[in-house]
């Protein structure tokens, strides 16, 4: 076993790791105290990295070899969101349609129709075309693309690396 390469096996699975916690710990941030509501496409970027987080902790505890699979795995996910991310971000841009089921609102579940009446006064409509938040000219989903395409590359940088 050469300690050099479980060792930067073993950094890419923090730097992973991290940048997982990191980026969820961002979208919720955006979520609960900003009080940006997540569309269908922002909840579903974030699947790739609830994966990485615990691949990336197991990479951590295993042989080298069985270490590398695991964040080759997280790498396939990773790239997988960003590609997703950056179909968001082209559907936020106009370049092509979004999800014609993304749309729903948010807000609390009525039990009558008197709750129902009440409810769609204060429902609020996230439609996944439309970006909530820029920074520098780029939405969330944007940045989430760059983030997810880092994070992908740093995983099955270390995976392919004898």
């Amino acid at each position: 076993m050469n300690e050099g390469a479980l060792l930067r096996l073993y950094r890419a699975a923090l730097l992973v790791l991290i940048g997982s916690a990191l980026t969820i710990a961002g979208a919720f941030y955006f979520e609960l105290v900003l009080g940006y509501a997540p569309c269908k496409l922002c909840l579903t970027e974030r699947i790739p990295y609830y994966a990485a987080m615990p691949l990336a902790l197991l990479t951590l505890t295993v042989p080298e070899r069985a270490g590398r699979l695991l964040l080759g795995l997280a790498a396939l996910g990773l790239l997988y969101g960003a590609g997703l991310s950056v179909y968001h971000a082209g559907a936020e841009w106009g370049f092509w349609a979004g999800p014609s089921d993304c749309g729903a609102g948010t807000g609390p579940n009525p039990s009558s129709v008197g709750d129902f009446l009440n409810t769609l006064q204060t429902t609020r409509v996230v439609d996944c075309s439309t970006a909530a938040w820029r920074l520098l000219g780029v939405s969330l989903a944007g940045w989430n693309a760059v983030i997810a395409a880092v994070l992908a590359s740093i995983a099955g940088t270390a995976a392919a690396r004898s």
